[in-house]
C-alpha cells in the first residue's frame, strides 16, 4: 500500500553521479563566462611595476581598474588612468598591451606647460600635493588636440609620460584606477 498522507516527508531525488558533473560544469562555465565579461567591460585587477606614480602608488601594489565611467564621460583632471601605450611609445619597444599607469593631467584645448619646479594649465599652477618632488625639468606650452589627454607620474624626475613622448590618445585608456587591494595595510580607494 502507498501512503498519501501529507504530513510523511518524502525521500529527495537522488542525482546520478553523470548528472551532478554535468551540473557543476554548467555551474563552472557560468562562472568563468561571468568572471570574463567582468574583466572585459567592468574591472580588472593590475599591478604597479615601476616607481613612477611614487609617493602614491608603490612598485607591487595590487589595484583594480574600473572600466566602465569613461564610456559615459571623459577622463577629469587629477584621474589615475591605465592606458595602453601610445604609438611612439610602441615605436620604442613597448608592447600594444603593455599597460602604463600615470595621472590625467590636461585634457583637450587645455594648455599644459612646466616651468619654475611647476605645473601649470591654462596659465594656473597645479596644486600638487601628490607629487613626490617638484619637477626638475621645463615643458613649452602645449595645447592638447582634441581627442587626446596629457599625462604625468606622481613621481615627476622618474616618469616616462606626456612631457617626454606627448599626447595620450583616449582611446588608449583601458579605466582608472579605482582601489587599491593589496598590500593589506594599504587598502583603499586611489
Amino acid at each position: 500500500m502507498i501512503d498519501e498522507r501529507t504530513d510523511v516527508p518524502k525521500a529527495p531525488k537522488t542525482q546520478s553521479v553523470g548528472q551532478q558533473i554535468r551540473e557543476n560544469l554548467q555551474i563552472l562555465a557560468i562562472a568563468l563566462g561571468l568572471a570574463l565579461l567582468i574583466r572585459i567591460f567592468i574591472a580588472e585587477p593590475r599591478y604597479i611595476p615601476s616607481d613612477s606614480m611614487l609617493p602614491n602608488l608603490e612598485v607591487g601594489d595590487r589595484l583594480v581598474v574600473e572600466k566602465v565611467s569613461y564610456h559615459f564621460h571623459p577622463p577629469h583632471p587629477g584621474d589615475i588612468i591605465v592606458f595602453n601605450p601610445p604609438p611612439q611609445l610602441q615605436q620604442l619597444g613597448f608592447q600594444p598591451h603593455q599597460a602604463f599607469i600615470k595621472r590625467t593631467i590636461a585634457l583637450p584645448g587645455q594648455t599644459v606647460e612646466v616651468r619654475d619646479g611647476k605645473v601649470f594649465v591654462d596659465g594656473q599652477p597645479l596644486q600638487e600635493d601628490y607629487i613626490a618632488e617638484p619637477p626638475n625639468y621645463t615643458l613649452e606650452p602645449q595645447t592638447v588636440p582634441e581627442g587626446m589627454v596629457f599625462v604625468m607620474g606622481d613621481n615627476r624626475n622618474n616618469s616616462n609620460d606626456s612631457h617626454i613622448w606627448g599626447f595620450l590618445p583616449q582611446q588608449n585608456i583601458i579605466g582608472r584606477a579605482w582601489m587599491r587591494f593589496w598590500p593589506g595595510d594599504r587598502i583603499g580607494a586611489v
